[in-house]
């Protein structure tokens, strides 16, 4: 990550810190290479060795403790008042730095729900407080998820700026895939076709390539995150699906697309198909319309699935919606449903500035899956797309 995104990234750390009346956010992390907190995307860019402590407070400070041989590279952002660099133990400069600071309560990358506010391992939790040990500092560490969601989620001009620039980018590889003959093509091979239009566009995939894209030809797929199947090919009477996202510059794109293969004679799709895509476009602008800063995730969410389950479809098993940032599933809030699995996530307020996806499914019945995905942002007073929505479904020829 550029050294202005980062300079950018503590500037909205400290403002929230300030509205969220935290003290001091401390990230703790050693051999990051390994073990990943995500809080680092926005902190640093890049990785640590060594036990290193990054402190941001709410007066303005912004420290970092890692050691000697990556002191340089943090001097090098010039986004940081403080670099100490270190050869033989972090413990009594973090200490001594704490006792300076004198904070009351202190953020700490742990959550139930957020994975990416939930970078502290047990193992490093329990080293910080030995290393504090006969300090008031253990007795004042809270969770500072909600302060690592939000610097997630409230996109910057130019954070936004890379996601628009991937978005185009996986576009034109759509539009190169589908246009491309198909019809007698595996799943496989499909697979390695974006592949190699990925390697020709100069991007990344953003997740697992063994599943991206996810590809489904008919009915008999793998639907939701399965591995194309060589035995599946593309024929006349059939949807074929795509899941696809992207990566350039250290951010993400994710996209689904879908096509129905036409038989001789015909030059449309089934009235089943064409029936259940107007449902599925209904109930994603009904999940759209109910978004706007401040409403919490469920509720769009629960918009998109009345809407969808009123035109007799069952309801999709997932959230309608997740945040897209540095990764494809960025943590943060999701518009999804008060199950179990999303912890409090669901609940979480809509943040100006930040990304989604909406997206939905519906299997039809003799002919495959319909999956919808787009991407959008959310304004002042609403959400606008970012990607161009595939209103109608594509069609391939012989």
């Amino acid at each position: 990550m550029t050294s202005s995104i980062i300079q950018e990234k503590l500037s909205q750390a400290i403002d929230l810190l300030r509205e969220h009346n935290l003290d001091c956010w401390l990230t703790f992390v050693r051999e990051t290479s390994q073990t990943r907190d995500p809080a680092l995307d926005n902190l640093l860019g890049f990785g640590l060795t060594w036990d290193s402590a990054i402190i941001l407070t709410k007066q303005g400070e912004k420290i970092a403790i890692v050691g000697q041989y990556e002191s340089d590279n943090v001097k090098k952002l010039n986004a940081y008042d403080r670099v100490i660099g270190y050869n033989f133990g972090i413990a009594e400069l973090l200490r001594a730095e704490l006792k300076r600071i004198n904070p009351q309560k202190i953020g700490l990358n742990y959550s139930l729900s957020d994975t990416a506010a939930d970078g502290l391992t047990f193992g490093m939790y329990a080293r910080l407080v030995q290393m504090l040990a006969g300090t008031p500092y253990p007795l004042q560490f809270t969770t500072a998820e909600d302060v690592v969601r939000k610097l997630r989620e409230r996109k910057s001009a130019a954070e936004l700026a890379r996601v628009r620039e991937i978005l185009v980018i996986t576009e034109q590889a759509y539009g190169a895939i589908l246009s491309a003959p198909l019809i007698g093509k595996n799943e496989t091979e499909i697979h390695a076709m974006a592949g190699e239009m990925a390697q020709e566009l100069g991007v990344d995939f953003g997740w697992e390539r063994l599943t991206n894209p996810i590809v489904n030809a008919g009915e008999h797929s793998s639907f939701g995150h399965g591995i194309p199947n060589p035995d599946l090919k593309v024929e006349p009477g059939m949807i074929l699906h795509l899941d696809m996202g992207l990566k350039k510059n250290e951010y993400c794109s994710d996209l689904q697309r879908c096509a129905y293969v036409l038989r001789d004679g015909e030059t449309e799709p089934p009235e089943a198909v064409t029936r259940a895509w107007l449902a599925c476009w209904r109930a994603m602008e009904a999940g759209k319309a109910a978004i706007k800063p401040g409403v919490q995730g469920w509720v769009v969410d629960q918009a998109a699935r009345d809407e969808l389950t009123k035109h007799g479809y069952p309801e999709f098993m997932h959230a309608l919606g997740h945040h897209v940032g540095r990764n494809v599933h960025d943590g943060g809030s999701v518009l999804g449903p008060r199950w179990e699995k999303y912890g409090e996530r669901p609940i979480k307020p809509i943040e100006q500035g930040a990304i989604y996806t909406i997206e939905l499914d519906v299997i039809v019945e003799g002919y495959g899956m319909i999956g919808l995905e787009e991407m959008l942002v959310v304004t002042a007073d609403g959400c606008e797309y970012l990607s161009t929505p595939q209103r109608e479904i594509a069609l391939i020829r012989h």
